[in-house]
């Protein structure tokens, strides 16, 4: 399939061999494999997702070159040199004042490099994702009046829009996701019976609109947090959600988590993403379902994919009756496996604290990380240890039931309500304060709960909120 070519065209189209003709050939084999519609849609999704800040309009002023550059320089008897004057012509056209193409905080610094290195330079830049998906899908009507109207020009615009919106999602299964939503479309706009055609394609396409989501989720936090970090933020929402089961019950399954985003994130095989978040789901709903009957009730469906989001929308279960935990020694906390005795900690204070946000736990597993490489080398590392964890108990704990009890109260409350209580605790808290300084207060910690209180928080975001 055109997928198992993803390889070679990914590696073509952002130059990033270091081999010129070897590029050239690449783009060439890759663009006569897949013709000349197969090879500019790729290119569009492509560069959606890379530059997911970029307009329509730079993103189609990209797509054209790049697919003009294969059309021009691929054709037989083309000039050898042709593909190469044309990628040069490229890089500068990316590199002047009023370049066409998406804006990019990088460039500048590329554009100071010369030849090859500037492309290379420029074909690494990225624009770091959206916050939060905004495709929003339009009714079937107005789906099928837009496809009417300009068939070609809908396709683009919905491969630029969804690829933008979930450009964290691994290449095959934005592919696939775009591929079957595009013939859906087509195939519906058609039938004389329209509406009972988009139920039943839906319905078909509702596992892999589940995995486009799913893994985008998974895939941004993994970009943002990286392997160990990810394993720990799985294992502290896992806590939350089923706190009855132990360290050593979740430990294993948010290994196994971090292991897959490291596996099939970047990865352009076909299935990687599906198969091993399938297998994942199964491990999870075997070790767990015995410990909690809210995800037992997740597991029961035929789909694991419908299962796997399930679990993910979970709530934080109710604060459990567990007596007080034991915090690490110092000596334990600079052995070799301090990090361990670190992690487990923090995963006694996620299961006892369920409304505790994911952001404010990442920056602690930071914190506490820091700490340990603070002290552990320095003579005394205990005296630095004791000294640094008072403070934290005075500066944190404070802190710590502020955002356990706000996100707390965001979850279970209206949000009228929820906005109605917090203006009146601000108020008690600050009689003193201005009633316009009191509505900026509030207009914070509102835009903080209603972003991080939520179980698909995004870490990047509210990393900055914290």
């Amino acid at each position: 399939s055109s997928l198992a070519l993803l390889l070679l065209l990914l590696a073509a189209a952002h130059a990033l061999h270091r081999g010129k003709a070897y590029v050239r050939d690449k783009v060439c084999q890759e663009y006569r494999m897949l013709g000349k519609e197969n090879f500019r849609t790729l290119t569009i999704i492509a560069n959606s997702r890379k530059y997911s800040n970029g307009t329509f309009e730079e993103i189609g002023h990209l797509v054209r070159d790049i697919v003009s550059l294969a059309e021009t320089c691929c054709a037989d008897g083309a000039d050898p040199s042709c593909y190469e004057k044309g990628s040069t012509a490229l890089s500068s056209k990316s590199c002047g004042a009023d370049s066409p193409f998406p804006a990019h905080p990088g460039t500048a610094e590329c554009c100071s490099q010369e030849g090859l290195e500037r492309k290379l330079c420029l074909a690494a830049l990225r624009h770091p994702p959206q916050p939060l998906p905004r495709y929003l899908q339009p009714s079937d009507r107005e789906l099928c009046q837009a496809f009417r109207q300009d068939p070609r020009e809908f396709a683009d615009r919905f491969l630029y829009e969804y690829a933008s919106s979930y450009s964290q999602a691994p290449l095959p299964v934005l592919l696939g996701s775009t591929r079957t939503f595009l013939s859906m479309v087509s195939t519906c706009c058609i039938s004389p019976a329209p509406t009972a055609c988009f139920l039943k394609e839906k319905l078909e396409r509702k596992t892999l609109s589940l995995l486009t989501l799913t893994s985008n989720r998974i895939c941004s936090r993994f970009s943002a947090y990286g392997k160990d970090k990810v394993s720990f933020s799985y294992l502290a929402s896992l806590a939350q959600k089923v706190p009855a089961a132990s360290f050593e019950d979740l430990l294993p399954l948010a290994q196994d988590a971090a292991e897959l985003s490291s596996q099939c994130c970047d990865s352009v095989a076909e299935d990687c993403m599906q198969k091993k978040l399938l297998e994942h789901t199964a491990k999870v709903c075997t070790a767990l379902s015995a410990r909690d009957g809210r995800l037992a009730d997740c597991c029961t469906g035929k789909n694991l994919m419908e299962n796997h989001f399930c679990i993910l929308a979970m709530p934080p279960a109710p604060a459990p009756q567990l007596p007080e935990a034991l915090e690490p020694t110092n000596k334990e906390l600079c052995a070799k496996d301090g990090a361990l005795h670190a992690t487990r900690s923090l995963f006694e204070l996620a299961r006892r604290h369920p409304s505790l946000p994911e952001a404010v736990l990442a920056k602690l597993y930071d914190s506490s990380g820091k700490l340990r490489g603070e002290c552990c080398s320095t003579k005394e590392p205990s005296a630095c240890l004791d000294s640094k964890r008072k403070r934290m108990e005075v500066e944190l704990l404070p802190f710590l039931e502020k955002a356990s009890q706000l996100c707390g109260q965001y979850n279970k409350l209206p949000f009228l309500e929820f906005k109605k209580r917090l203006r009146e605790s601000l108020g008690q808290a600050e009689p003193e304060a201005s009633p316009a300084h009191l509505e900026r207060l509030l207009e914070q910690r509102v835009s903080f709960a209603s972003t991080c209180c939520l179980p698909d928080a995004p870490p990047l975001l509210c990393a900055s909120k914290v």
